[in-house]
C-alpha cells in the first residue's frame, strides 16, 4: 500500500509539473526574446535620435554604445555602412526599414532590428541594431535549467511528502493485519488498537465488536458442550454401572446378550460424548492414532452392531474389505463413529441394499458406504451443520462427521450421487502401526 500511495502521488505531482512547467517554459522562451527585440529597438532608436542629416555630406557620426554583446550600425539610402559596426552591405532588415518601418528579424544568426532615420519626410538612413542568437538561446537555456531544478525539487518534495502520509495510512493497516493474524492464531483477546483516521478507527472498532460477539458466541457454544457432557457423563456411568452389575448377577441366558449389547451401546455413547466434547475444545491437536485398530476387526464389529437393526427394516448390510492390507490399523473409535453417522445416515434417507466396502489407496484407506438411494440438491451443502435434505433428522450427523474426519487428518465427502456413496479417506501409518502391534505383544 505505502509504494501505491507514492506512485499515486508522484504520478499526480508529476502531472502537475508538466501541466504547469512546459506552458511557463514556453513562455519564457518567448519573453526572453521579446525582451531581447525590446532592447534593440531601443538601442536603434536613440542611435537614429543623434544622426544629423548632414552626415551625407561627410560629417561624423557618434552613435551609442551597443548593446551589450551587440552591434549598432548607420546605413545610407543605399545600403552602405557608414558609421558604427554590422555588416558592409546591408541586409534584408535594412532594406525593409528604407521603406519608413520599424523592421525585426533574424540575419546572419542575429537577432537585427532596423529603424528607418527620417528627414523632411523621406527616409535618409537606417540606424542597425543587432545581437547574435546564440546568446539569447543561452539565457533561455539558463532559465530552463532553473526551472527543470525547481520542477524537481518539487517532485522530490512530493515524494517525501507522499512517503510520509503512506506511512501514516499503512501504519494502522499494518497493525490491523498484524491483529488479525494474531485472533488466527487462536488469541481471541487480541483487540485492534485506536489511530489518527477516522475511516481505519471505524473498520478496526467494527472488527472489535464482531471479534467480541464471535468470541461471546464461541465461549457459549464450548460452554453448552462442556455443561451437556458433564452432565451426561454421570447418569452414563451409572447406567453402566448399572448394567455391569446385572450382567455379574443375571443367570438367565436370554437376557445376557440383551444385556451385552446394552452395555456395549452404553459404552459408544460414552465414547461419542467424550469425542463431541474433545472437538468443542480449541486449539487440541488431533489423536489419528490413539487406541488404533485393525481394519477387519473394526468392519467386524460394525457388521455385527448394525446387521440386525437393517434386518428389522427388512433391508441387507454388506460389508467387504476389498485389498486393504493386514498391517493396516486405523483410530478405531472415531473412525466406527464416522460410519456409524453414514450408516445411520443410509437406514434413515436411503433404500434397499447398504454395501459398506475398504479400498487400499497407498498411504489412505477408502471406505465407502453405498445404498441404492439418490441424493438431490447441491452436495456440498450436505455437511452443512442444521440443513436437512428432505426435512427429517437436525442435520448435524454429516457435519459432526466431517468435522471427525478432519479431527484424523482425513476427509468425507460424497463421492456419488446415484447410487447414493459416501466416502470416508483415513490416512494409515504401517510402520507405526507395526511398532505399536509389537509393544503390545511384549
Amino acid at each position: 500500500m505505502r509504494q501505491r500511495v507514492v506512485r499515486v502521488a508522484l504520478t499526480a505531482a508529476l502531472v502537475a509539473v508538466v501541466l504547469l512547467a512546459v506552458p511557463l517554459a514556453l513562455a519564457i522562451r518567448s519573453s526572453l526574446y521579446a525582451d531581447q527585440r525590446d532592447t534593440l529597438e531601443r538601442a536603434a532608436l536613440a542611435g537614429a535620435v543623434r544622426v544629423s542629416p548632414d552626415y551625407v555630406s561627410g560629417d561624423p557620426v557618434e552613435l551609442p554604445a551597443p548593446p551589450a554583446g551587440g552591434r549598432l550600425g548607420l546605413y545610407d539610402p543605399h545600403q552602405v555602412r557608414r558609421a558604427g559596426s554590422g555588416p558592409r552591405p546591408g541586409d534584408t532588415p535594412v532594406r525593409q526599414a528604407l521603406t519608413g518601418e520599424v523592421a525585426r528579424g533574424r540575419a546572419g544568426g542575429d537577432l537585427v532590428v532596423a529603424v528607418p532615420v527620417a528627414h523632411d519626410e523621406r527616409v535618409i538612413g537606417v540606424v542597425r541594431a543587432s545581437t547574435p542568437v546564440a546568446a539569447v538561446r543561452d539565457r533561455v537555456f539558463t532559465a530552463w535549467a532553473v526551472l527543470l531544478g525547481v520542477a524537481v525539487f518539487a517532485l522530490a518534495v512530493a515524494v517525501l511528502v507522499a512517503r510520509r502520509q503512506a506511512r501514516a495510512l499503512a501504519a494502522p493497516l499494518e497493525e490491523l493485519s498484524r491483529h488479525c493474524r494474531a485472533v488466527t492464531e487462536g488469541d481471541l483477546t487480541a483487540r485492534a488498537a485506536p489511530s489518527s483516521i477516522a475511516e481505519i478507527d471505524q473498520v478496526a472498532r467494527t472488527h472489535n465488536e464482531m471479534l467480541h460477539s464471535l468470541a461471546e458466541l464461541l465461549r457459549h457454544e464450548r460452554d453448552f458442550a462442556a455443561n451437556a457432557s458433564h452432565q451426561l457423563r454421570t447418569p452414563l456411568t451409572g447406567l453402566q454401572l448399572a448394567l455391569e452389575a446385572g450382567l455379574a448377577q443375571e443367570d438367565d441366558a436370554r437376557l445376557r446378550p440383551v444385556l451385552t449389547e446394552a452395555l456395549a451401546t452404553t459404552q459408544r455413547l460414552h465414547h461419542t460424548v467424550e469425542e463431541v466434547l474433545r472437538l468443542s475444545r480449541s486449539g487440541e491437536a488431533p489423536r489419528p492414532t490413539a487406541g488404533t485398530t485393525e481394519v477387519r476387526q473394526l468392519l467386524r464389529e460394525t457388521e455385527e452392531r448394525w446387521h440386525g437393526l437393517f434386518a428389522q427394516d427388512g433391508r441387507r448390510l454388506e460389508c467387504a474389505v476389498r485389498d486393504a492390507p493386514a498391517d493396516a490399523r486405523i483410530p478405531g473409535a472415531p473412525v466406527s463413529e464416522v460410519l456409524g453417522i453414514l450408516l445411520d445416515n443410509a437406514r434413515v434417507h436411503g433404500h434397499g441394499t447398504v454395501r459398506l466396502a475398504v479400498r487400499d489407496l497407498d498411504d489412505v484407506l477408502a471406505f465407502d458406504v453405498s445404498d441404492e438411494g439418490a441424493v438431490t440438491g447441491e452436495p456440498a451443502r450436505l455437511f452443512d451443520r442444521g440443513r436437512s435434505g428432505n426435512g427429517h433428522g437436525t442435520g448435524i450427523g454429516l457435519a459432526l462427521a466431517r468435522d471427525l474426519a478432519a479431527a484424523l487428518g482425513g476427509r468425507l465427502s460424497l463421492t456419488k450421487g446415484h447410487p447414493a456413496t459416501f466416502t470416508l479417506l483415513v490416512p494409515v501409518g504401517r510402520e507405526e502401526a507395526a511398532q505399536e502391534a509389537e509393544g503390545e505383544s511384549r
